[in-house]
């Protein structure tokens, strides 16, 4: 009998915010704008994406559409989402 797997959502291992804030690092890290955009879905999912709609103002719907693969959130929109989740961001000089 062939084991079935399920497909892994990492949301459901962001379960403190530690473990958020070393997510949304490593996606900044990339440098890929998709990946970040995707990253912050994942971690909105794993928050609520109905408590973050509530925060930003914005449906449900529209932020699932932004944070999926195909979706290209605004700035406002990835703005709103991050102080929605307690999530910033810092310049800093590369070398």
């Amino acid at each position: 009998m062939a084991e079935k797997i399920a497909p892994y959502d990492p949301a459901e291992d962001l379960s403190s915010d530690e473990a958020i804030a070393i997510f949304m690092a490593e996606a900044f890290e990339t440098d890929d704008p998709a990946y970040i955009a995707h990253a912050l879905g994942v971690v909105a999912r794993a928050k609520g994406m109905t408590q973050i709609a509530k925060d930003t103002g914005l449906s449900r719907e529209q932020l699932y559409r932004s944070f999926s693969e195909n979706g290209n959130p605004t700035l406002k929109t990835t703005m709103a989402v991050m102080k929605s989740l307690g999530v910033g961001l810092t310049a800093k000089v590369q070398s």
